[in-house]
């Protein structure tokens, strides 16, 4: 575990370049090793993130861009 929080510390996180104009409420994204992507409240960035494989990060945006969480 102790690994995974150094790797989270250092990450590299990115945010979409369209959150600028929702007035900062996103999520940040990192690529991790072992096939993970850390995914975290840029409002909370001390919070703990998700930490979840690629299959299921490719599956979220798979289900984001065809409206599956649109309301």
């Amino acid at each position: 575990m102790d690994e995974l929080n150094d790797e989270l510390a250092t990450a590299a996180w990115r945010k979409a370049t369209k959150s600028a104009s929702n007035d900062g409420n996103c999520i940040e994204v990192a690529p991790l090793s072992g096939g993970r992507v850390g995914i975290r409240d840029t409002e909370a960035p001390e919070k703990a993130p998700f930490v979840v494989s690629t299959g299921v990060w490719d599956a979220f945006i798979d289900g984001a861009k065809k409206g599956e969480f649109d309301f």
